[in-house]
This record gives C-alpha cells, structure tokens and sequence, in this order.
C-alpha cells in the first residue's frame, strides 16, 4: 500500500528520513494505529533437543511388546508368591514336606499362568483374524441387486461376451 506520505520508489533524503522515523515511532505509540491482527512464526521448531538423553526413573526403555511380556512375567511371579506360600505351608504343618514336591508347587503356578497367557494371546489373534461385523442402517427403500455377470473372452481376436445370470 503507497502512502503519499512514504515514498517507496526512490531514495529518501535525510530530511525524509527523520520525518519517517518520527511518523513511525509515533505511530507505535499512539492508540489509534494499525494493529497487527496476526503473526506468523516462520521459524521451524527444533525437532531435537540439545540436551543429551537422561535416563528415567522406572523401567528402562524398551518396545511395546516386550513391555507387554515384562507385565505378565511380573504379574505371574508376584501372584505365585502367596500360592505357592500358601501351599508350601499347608504341607510343612502336615508333616508332608518333600524338596521336589515344594519346586513343583513353587513352579505350577507360574507355569499355569505362562500357559493361560499363551490362551490368551491365541484368542487375541483368532479375534483379531475374523472379519469385522458390519452393521448398516438405511431409512427408506433399499433395494438389493444380485446380480452375476459370467465373463468368457474367446479368440485370437478377444471377444468377450457377458452373460447376465
């Protein structure tokens, strides 16, 4: 936009330039100036830090799926504790207290839990394979076509000829 009062063409003579200067620096402090109503940050955002990595407090860094098998193998080993504590009591009190029969109480439990998450993971896939349910609902007419079209192509020449069953 040219301003009678700012030339943009051709060189300002320090007289001008004062007066620009003065008009400028007025205008910024006056209350009835143009506003900025937007600004645009053209800068890009850094996409790495500068800082080096800190290691965090908790587990250390791994993929979703080892997370995932960390979690059971937790689980199982803090669930067989009171089972297998539980158990291992029982006999001592009975009198019945055999090293191999307490191993295998000790390790049944985990075991079962191996064997059940396997069940599980199974399932998962098995649901995660079937196609996916549908539901669709029309207001008004619907009206549904069936219809086959046999295709056979004959011919040094390729005809093709469609029958409509």
């Amino acid at each position: 936009m040219n301003h009678p009062d700012r030339p943009t063409d051709r060189a300002l003579s320090e007289a001008q330039e004062a007066a620009e200067a003065a008009r400028l620096i007025a205008e910024g402090y006056s209350t009835n100036g143009p506003v900025a109503t937007f600004y645009k940050d053209t800068t890009t955002a850094p996409t790495i830090g500068y800082a080096p990595p800190v290691a965090q407090a908790g587990r250390a860094p791994m993929s979703q799926k080892a997370t995932d098998i960390s979690g059971v193998m937790l689980a199982a080993g803090v669930a067989s504790i009171p089972i297998s504590g539980g158990i291992s009591l029982v006999m001592w009190t009975a009198g019945q207290v055999d090293p191999v029969i307490v191993g295998i109480v000790c390790v049944a439990p985990v075991a079962f839990l191996g064997a059940l998450s396997r069940v599980f993971k199974r399932a998962k896939e098995t649901v995660a394979a079937a196609p996916p349910v549908i539901h669709q609902h029309y207001t008004g007419d619907v009206h549904q076509d069936n219809t086959e079209i046999n295709t056979h192509t004959k011919g040094v020449i390729a005809r093709t000829n469609n029958r409509f069953d």
